[in-house]
C-alpha cells in the first residue's frame, strides 16, 4: 500500500504551503509562489524515490523474496510465498 500523499494549502496574500509524504512515509513541506510550481515539486519528489525508479527494483524484489526464503528454512519452516 502506497503512504504517497500531499496538501497545498494558501492564505491569501501568502505563498503556497506544500505537504507531501512519498511511498516510504518520509515528509516533505515546502513554500512557492505559483501553483504550478508546487505541482512540479510533488512530481519531482516522487519521481525520486529509488525504490520506484531504480534500474535494480526487481533484482532487490528477489533478493528480499530470496532472503526471507532462507529465513523460513533456517526456522525450519516450509517457505511460503501465497
Amino acid at each position: 500500500m502506497s503512504k504517497r500523499d500531499y496538501s497545498i494549502t494558501r492564505n491569501e496574500g501568502e505563498l503556497y504551503e506544500v505537504k507531501v509524504v512519498d511511498s516510504y512515509g518520509k515528509k516533505y513541506k515546502n513554500w512557492f509562489e505559483f501553483a504550478h510550481e508546487c505541482n512540479e515539486w510533488i512530481y519531482y519528489i516522487w519521481e525520486k524515490e529509488e525504490w520506484f525508479n531504480s534500474v535494480n527494483s526487481q533484482e532487490l524484489l528477489a533478493n528480499a523474496i530470496h532472503n526471507c526464503v532462507e529465513i523460513d528454512k533456517e526456522k525450519g519452516k516450509e517457505p511460503n510465498l501465497d
